[in-house]
């Protein structure tokens, strides 16, 4: 059974100046120039930058999964680094998790931020640490991201989260709700199902996005989470954005909104169309606060232990 997590802990907020520490804990640097223009938006935002050393990997991994998982613990053992950020999502944070010493992240607490692969690193270190950490852009989609993403993102850096009104919200299923946040994305968690490192699901209020994903697969995932039990045991669901190469504008998103609120059943506040996800909105969100999910006033908000 997965560990209960620990009583929360807020990392500290980066002051100006600060130094955020790059990793690639899956996927290799391709696009140069996005790195490029995700360090100049963090330089600009007045932040300083340590780059990762080079790893061996040149296929679908930056490094070895050693390799990776020294250079996350470096960077997070460097005093000079205050926030730990994935230069890129893909694939093989799922190989890094044996590698992982709660207490490294436990004592030593920093923003940690990322999303896509990265849920898993997000939702495994809270788990076990009780650690919040951060569902964020990552620096090769930092130039894609819209201006209020990117406000958002050095907010929740230098600040608390704000609570969320998002004009364009979608309340498929009403109501109030609390609980811890986890989530992410969709397939990633799906893949945690059975393993020692699912995240905490009772009385959780899970949010979920994908990209390039038919739509058949994501009823498949979401049903995989209801058969299994886990959708059962949560307080609310949000759903992100859903994107596929294929999808026919203004229809697939419809269609997931009406299967996940088949499959809740109206037990619990369901809500769709919230900006977070592969897009170019894509809020900052911290994993392991408590939020309250607020249908009446059609706001997300964020609850400070």
């Amino acid at each position: 059974m997965p560990e209960i997590a620990e009583p929360t802990i807020i990392p500290p907020r980066l002051k100006p100046g600060a130094t955020i520490g790059l990793i690639t804990p899956a996927g290799p640097i391709r696009d140069h120039a996005k790195v490029r223009s995700g360090i100049t938006i963090l330089e600009g935002a007045g932040f300083k930058v340590k780059l990762p050393g080079q790893l061996s990997g040149d296929d679908y991994l930056a490094g070895s999964d050693e390799e990776r998982a020294g250079q996350l613990a470096g960077m997070w053992d460097d005093p000079e680094v205050g926030a730990v950020m994935a230069v890129r999502g893909g694939y093989g944070v799922f190989r890094l998790l044996p590698y992982l010493d709660p207490t490294r992240f436990r004592e030593n607490p920093k923003i940690l931020a990322g999303f896509s692969d990265i849920t898993i690193l997000l939702n495994e270190i809270q788990r076990r640490t009780g650690l919040v950490t951060y569902h964020t852009p990552m620096l090769t989609t930092l130039a894609a991201s819209d201006e209020p993403s990117r406000q958002a993102f050095i907010e929740i850096l230098t600040g608390s989260p704000r609570p969320i009104s998002p004009p364009k919200l979608r309340i498929l299923t009403g109501g109030s709700a609390g609980g811890r946040l986890i989530g992410g994305n969709l397939a990633s968690l799906c893949h945690l199902l059975g393993t020692p490192h699912e995240p905490l699901w009772d009385g959780a209020i899970l949010f979920i996005e994908d990209v390039g994903e038919p739509v058949y697969k994501i009823d498949r995932m979401l049903t995989q989470l209801r058969v299994s039990g886990r959708m059962g045991r949560l307080n609310g669901m949000i759903l992100g954005s859903f994107s596929a190469d294929d999808e026919r504008e203004g229809k697939w998103p419809k269609r997931i909104w009406e299967r996940a609120a088949q499959l809740t059943g109206g037990n619990m506040p369901l809500w769709g169309n919230f900006p977070v996800g592969h897009g170019a909105r894509n809020l900052s969100l911290p994993v392991g606060m408590t939020v309250i999910m607020d249908s009446t006033e059609r706001r997300l908000e964020f609850i400070k232990p």
